[in-house]
């Protein structure tokens, strides 16, 4: 059984409002959007069931999934880099953990994105 995206490509176009990420490489972002918040969640929405959360955690998982996807999309070329700064002439570049990027697990998320997924309860690192 193929890991199934937390949003669909339907309700990243429809609901999301989602236009960035071309048709073809959507579900593929999703899918990977999708794993990457498993980790930030400590897997607890794959090991409980995406149904076995409550509707609000269920709509705060899908929005974070295709925002992440888009930041996924955007950012692709600074994420895959090794180099956390570089400067050359005085033009410097860094990326990881900064004021507006939450970086945990090797995922880098929006910082924005991260609070909102917080809000689920499902980020917390107490075991309940």
């Amino acid at each position: 059984m193929a890991y199934e995206p937390y949003s669909t490509t339907e309700y990243y176009t429809d609901v999301y409002g989602g236009s960035l990420i071309p048709g073809e490489k959507l579900l593929g972002l999703l899918r990977q959007a999708s794993r990457h918040v498993d980790s930030l969640t400590f897997n607890r929405i794959f090991g409980r069931g995406f149904s076995s959360l409550t509707p609000f955690q269920q709509d705060i998982v899908r929005e974070v999934v295709c925002q992440q996807a888009d930041f996924e999309y955007e950012n692709a070329d600074e994420i895959s880099t090794i180099l956390s700064s570089y400067s050359i002439n005085g033009v410097s570049a860094q990326f990881g953990s900064s004021w507006n990027v939450f970086t945990e697990h090797g995922v880098a998320m929006k910082r924005d994105t991260y609070a909102l997924l917080c809000q689920t309860g499902l980020c917390c690192r107490l075991v309940g």
